[in-house]
């Protein structure tokens, strides 16, 4: 099985009205921005969109609206993890979820399995499923790294196993993973900061939190890239640099939803326990943002 998710994957949030409820007119307005501005795939339901603090409900009725608005223009891939194997597995068994090309699933958190451990918990996930998977690894979240030699046997052992959202942080990682994976395996970014140097490395994209705001400049840095142009590319990343750090000093997604009320897509409202970005962080990052449409 191949890997489709390639170029510039958007972590879409959930805006959230005033009231807390879920914003279903904003979020189509962003959905449409996204696919207007280069977005080459979707990431629903992740991370980036609060899904542990949404209910089942909420969770239906945004994969519906957003399967049914894409409309097959662009894949969507659908975050379905946990630390319970018996229970993920038993979501994607029992899972109707037409529309969904593709399902990212995290290693498990807090109980810290050993690498082992890691390598069932996959290989159980990917036979419960005839979609393709993409593994996600990001230890700053979960207190365990998966290490490359065993993301490599998981990519052997499992053939609807296509990627890894790498977020490891270590660019060795990334590399050691690109020499010995195999061929129809490939590593998607899941850190925007490191996804200029892990495309020259050999990555084929990035699960980006940033394309939320800008999906039109960092979606050009990435074509820059795969065009072999990486000075005009490096351009780009460079002019990113500063925001990176801002939108994650305050916890994800709260910098990029900051960002994006600034634009006018969103309220900028979180569901507990995560909290709006700081005023300061803000400013920094409206500064920025200003600059970056001279």
């Amino acid at each position: 099985m191949q890997n489709i998710f390639r170029g510039l994957g958007v972590a879409l949030v959930t805006p959230f009205k005033q009231s807390g409820e879920v914003d279903y007119e904003a979020l189509e307005r962003l959905v449409e921005y996204q696919l207007d501005n280069g977005a080459d795939f979707l990431c629903i339901l992740a991370t980036t969109g609060e899904t542990p603090c949404l209910s089942n409900e909420e969770k239906t009725l945004i994969r519906q609206q957003i399967v049914r608005q894409v409309n097959g223009r662009v894949p969507i891939l659908m975050g379905c993890g946990g630390n319970n194997t018996a229970a993920v597995v038993h979501e994607l068994r029992t899972a109707d979820i037409p529309g969904i090309d593709g399902i990212l699933s995290v290693c498990p958190y807090y109980n810290k399995p050993s690498q082992e451990g890691l390598f069932q918990h996959f290989k159980a996930i990917a036979q419960a499923t005839s979609l393709p998977v993409v593994l996600y690894n990001v230890p700053g979240r979960t207190g365990i790294n998966m290490k490359a030699e065993t993301t490599c046997r998981i990519a052997r052992a499992c053939d609807n196993v296509v990627a890894i959202k790498e977020a490891s942080g270590s660019l060795e990682q990334v590399d050691e993973i690109i020499k010995n994976k195999p061929d129809r395996f490939e590593v998607i970014s899941g850190d925007d900061a490191l996804t200029y140097p892990m495309v020259a490395c050999g990555a084929v994209g990035v699960i980006s939190v940033i394309g939320n705001a800008l999906p039109k400049e960092f979606s050009r840095m990435i074509r820059l890239e795969f065009n072999n142009e990486f000075a005009a590319a490096r351009q780009i990343h460079h002019r990113f640099t500063d925001l990176y750090s801002l939108l994650f000093v305050d916890g994800n997604p709260a910098g990029v939803k900051a960002l994006l009320h600034e634009m006018g897509f969103i309220e900028n409202v979180l569901r507990l326990p995560l909290v709006p970005t700081r005023v300061a962080t803000l400013q920094k990052m409206s500064d920025i943002l200003k600059s970056l449409k001279r």
